[in-house]
């Protein structure tokens, strides 16, 4: 039977690549965006010319209403969920050193990236385990932080606690689920060309051409999506809580 799969944040870069790959593996999939369906029809058209089975739903997950929205509209149309990609997030609108930071852009900032993957994760999971278990297991959730998560950025750091809560999510949500038949994974992407990045091109360019990354180029949105492919295919059948840095090698410390 089909699986369904929920990738927040997926009318455009890293997650619209998430729900391509996982459609095209067979999986039905529900896009979740802040915008209007009529806004993202594109996106959507170009899965349904792929013959990927999808829905949209328009939702912000820094929103209570809507997270439950998200979980009732999937489970009243595809009757289950199978695999939850939390992709969703924000970056600061405005860069500002550590002791310039405002409240507002910290809460804004946490709001999404940490409470909403916090809460829609709590929803989705109690309804993966309402349902019967498919191949021995009631879901995947897989949670998209940033190598931010451990790597300091100063001008940005309301992203960067934001993003390392996500990764303590995993750790928490792994170790509650996986009795539950309910395994959870994270994916840690570093430098990736897509709308986040955008602004700051000649700053990455410059790290890159002076041999920061071990793998010297920029990453794409579909080197993200190939990796959470795999963590939701069954070749990961006793892992659970663990990460992969997708970010050409930046991680590793070197002198």
């Amino acid at each position: 039977m089909k699986k369904t799969a929920i990738i927040t944040g997926s009318s455009r870069g890293i997650g619209f690549a998430i729900a391509r790959r996982l459609g095209l593996d067979g999986n039905r999939i529900v896009m979740v965006a802040t915008g209007t369906q009529g806004k993202n029809q594109a996106a959507l058209d170009e899965l349904e010319s792929l013959g990927i089975e999808c829905m949209y739903v328009q939702a912000n997950i820094g929103s209570h209403d809507d997270r439950l929205k998200i979980v009732r509209e999937t489970a009243e149309k595809f009757e289950r969920i199978d695999i939850l990609v939390n992709n969703a997030g924000v970056a600061p609108l405005i860069r500002a050193d550590l002791l310039d930071m405002t409240e507002e852009s910290f809460d804004r900032v946490i709001s999404v990236n940490t409470k909403g993957t916090m809460f829609l994760t709590q929803a989705v999971a109690k309804q993966m385990i309402s349902q019967e278990p498919v191949d021995g297991r009631r879901g995947i959730i897989v949670n998209v932080s940033s190598c931010s998560a451990a790597v300091s950025s100063v001008s940005r750091g309301e992203y960067c606690i934001s993003k390392a809560g996500v990764s303590m999510l995993t750790t928490l949500y792994a170790d509650r689920l996986a009795a539950e038949g309910i395994l959870v994974h994270e994916v840690r992407p570093g430098v990736i060309a897509t709308d986040m990045t955008s602004t700051v091109t000649e700053k990455y360019d410059q790290l890159i051409q002076d041999g920061a990354f071990p793998i010297a180029r920029w990453g794409r949105p579909e080197d993200v999506a190939n990796v959470v492919s795999a963590f939701c295919s069954d070749k990961f059948q006793y892992t659970t809580g663990n990460y992969i840095d997708v970010d050409g090698g930046f991680h590793i410390s070197r002198l």
